[in-house]
């Protein structure tokens, strides 16, 4: 492409169309599994159960320490597919392009896409591109479907959980949210954090070997908190949070500190929350920690008998009352 910068008329289907992807998406894409001659992809996918997520990304700013929306439209993804217990296999891209984005800042998000999509080994088959005036858009937003497959026998379900289960989480929580909020150099910050987007997929398969798992999520939007009332809403059991464990850098409590945030309610874009049996608890956080991902994994707490509430017990020994978020702290994160 000659074009510094999108157009309208790169959204009209015609050659300036027909050039911004066989340029920038065919090209890095892989026209061999981005097969730009036909309107729907063929796939042949591996015996067992069939799985299929979708999924928005409109993250401000496109680029960030620690990622990029490209790399966090496949990593959340084909998260969402690892955490049910899938192996994700495929996946669709819709690009919606803002007018007057750059065309080297355009093509080095695909790029990010395509080395993300290689390193989590899935294949992007299918995609579209629309092109939205000046002012409609945040210069990039991009839409994604992930197909996988997960062991006939893997049966990861809220409905599975016990009391006395414990809660595990792969590393600290709340660099995403903040690492995002200090790329926009809001409130005169800035900041070296670097997100945790991040494959989490050697984490849930290493989790996916123990016969104690019950029950998988990734912490994105509302953070550990908000998945924690998802459990309390689903299974009426009572949550109880240990906050010595809940491991946090101190980066991200230090921003919060000055700026009124709590960590457990950013987003996470690279971690596992995970509910097992107490039997299998250490095990399962020591095979954690092994791995690069989950080397600061932490059972962070367990499921009780009680009235349906999430409780924090503080670093002095009190209760505190974890409320269900309603306004969105950080907009625009993921």
């Amino acid at each position: 492409m000659q074009d510094t910068h999108i157009s309208l008329a790169h959204g009209n289907g015609g050659r300036l169309m027909r050039e911004l992807i066989k340029d920038i998406f065919a090209r890095h894409l892989g026209a061999e599994q981005l097969d730009v001659q036909v309107d729907a992809a063929r796939i042949a996918l591996p015996p067992g159960r069939q799985l299929i997520t979708t999924d928005g990304f409109t993250v401000q700013p496109l680029e960030f320490p620690g990622g990029d929306i490209g790399t966090l439209a496949v990593h959340g993804t084909c998260n969402d597919l690892a955490v049910s217990g899938a192996t994700p296999h495929f996946l669709t891209l819709n690009a919606f392009i803002e007018e007057g984005l750059e065309v080297a800042l355009l093509d080095r998000l695909v790029a990010s896409i395509a080395r993300a999509a290689a390193e989590t080994g899935v294949a992007v088959v299918a995609g579209d591109t629309k092109v939205l005036r000046r002012g409609e858009g945040g210069g990039l937003y991009l839409a994604t479907t992930g197909v996988g497959v997960a062991p006939p026998d893997l049966d990861l379900s809220m409905a599975n959980i016990r009391p006395g289960d414990r809660i595990l989480v792969s590393g600290p929580v709340g660099d995403h949210g903040i690492a995002v909020m200090l790329a926009r150099e809001e409130f005169g910050m800035r900041g070296d954090l670097q997100s945790d987007a991040a494959n989490v997929l050697p984490l849930t398969q290493a989790a996916a070997a123990f016969p104690g798992l019950r029950f998988m999520r990734d912490p994105t939007r509302g953070g550990l908190a908000t998945v924690m009332h998802e459990l309390m809403h689903v299974t009426g059991l009572q949550v109880r949070l240990q906050q010595l464990d809940i491991p946090v850098h101190d980066p991200v409590n230090s921003v919060c500190e000055m700026l009124g945030y709590d960590p457990l309610y950013l987003a996470c874009e690279g971690r596992v929350v995970a509910v097992v049996e107490a039997s299998a608890a250490d095990q399962l956080l020591s095979s954690w920690q092994t791995l690069p991902g989950g080397r600061e994994a932490a059972c962070v707490g367990e499921l009780v008998e009680g009235r349906g509430r999430v409780i924090l017990v503080t670093e002095l020994g009190g209760e505190r009352i974890l409320e269900e978020l309603e306004d969105d702290p950080l907009p625009r994160i993921c």
